[in-house]
């Protein structure tokens, strides 16, 4: 099979592509480095990939409605993966605009060409966010999702909306994964397990905003992984579905987690709450176990460990 992955080079693009990888497809990964953090981090999450005759890398943006159908015409992928997006729910409020621009006219841009090219089946990655503030918990697919908090959050639902558009009209088979709060190794330098891990690591404060009592619902990496390989293989029409743990664990607890692992206390800065933070993010995914056989494994303590020893040998 031809794969093509947007956002290839990110964190969870280059989980997915080493994967697809290793199951023998071929991928084509399209990633425009952009500086939301370093794109050192990106180049480093591929450059073992680089000289696999299994793999092609494009650098272009999913923006550029040109750059992008001249790899369409050239590759002709069987399944389009789209990772690509503006990534940041604090940042999404500083600037909205250009959330809108790749969120939403990048995935129109994707979805097109799919359906211009009769890809066979994309899945299209979505975020807890749209849930905003929630009240029932867990989080299900069929709860409504018309009031999101933050730009970020608003893009999204806006992306899965088009997602379902273009199945209805053209029936594109299209998954669309809301995942949870992904970690893991080569995660993302913005989020709390990499910023905290950090920061403890060299005796340098933490911000902690609001009392510690929120929740998120932390999913290792290997188990998103697993939700999107099956994904990708499964033609499903339209279906929406969530991939988390299903296991809040509240932020004075992850501090807990990863100063016992590193062996020191963290120096914590408590700030106020911040606008556009939900108070908890937790997974309904029974839908993920009866489409995709999808059964969450790693605990916050383990994929913590995992991930700090990455950092530890990596990083610091």
């Amino acid at each position: 099979m031809i794969i093509l992955v947007t956002g290839g080079a990110g964190f969870i693009g280059s989980h997915t592509i080493k994967a697809l990888i290793n199951k023998k497809n071929r991928v084509i990964c399209i990633d425009n480095f952009n500086d939301y953090y370093s794109p050192k981090i990106k180049i480093n999450n591929i450059k073992s990939l680089l000289n696999n005759k299994l793999f092609k890398l494009y650098k272009g943006d999913i923006c550029d409605f040109n750059r992008l159908k001249k790899i369409f015409e050239k590759e002709k992928p069987d399944i389009v993966c789209h990772l690509a997006a503006r990534a940041g729910v604090r940042a999404s409020i500083e600037n909205p605009f250009i959330y809108e621009k790749v969120n939403v006219g990048g995935t129109l841009n994707v979805l097109e060409l799919s359906r211009m090219y009769k890809v066979k089946n994309i899945v299209v990655a979505s975020s807890s966010s749209v849930y905003g503030n929630n009240k029932k918990v867990p989080f299900s697919e069929n709860d409504k999702t018309d009031n999101p908090i933050s730009p970020y959050a608003a893009t999204k639902k806006a992306a899965e909306l088009l997602a379902y558009n273009y199945y209805h009209l053209y029936g594109l088979n299209c998954t669309v994964l809301r995942f949870f709060t992904v970690y893991g190794p080569s995660g993302r330098p913005d989020m709390a397990p990499y910023l905290f891990t950090d920061a403890i690591y060299k005796g340098k404060v933490i911000k902690k905003f609001g009392d510690g009592r929120s929740k998120r619902d932390y999913t290792f990496i290997s188990d998103i992984i697993n939700g999107i390989l099956v994904s990708l293989e499964k033609k499903l029409g339209f279906e929406i579905i969530n991939l988390g743990n299903s296991k809040p664990i509240e932020l004075n607890y992850f501090i807990n987690v990863i100063e016992n692992i590193i062996g020191k206390k963290a120096k914590i800065q408590q700030l106020p709450k911040q606008s556009g933070d939900v108070e908890i993010t937790c997974a309904d995914i029974s839908k993920a176990k009866k489409l995709l056989n999808y059964n969450p494994e790693v605990t916050i303590e383990n994929g913590m460990k995992i991930f700090i020893d990455w950092y530890l040998k990596n990083i610091k």
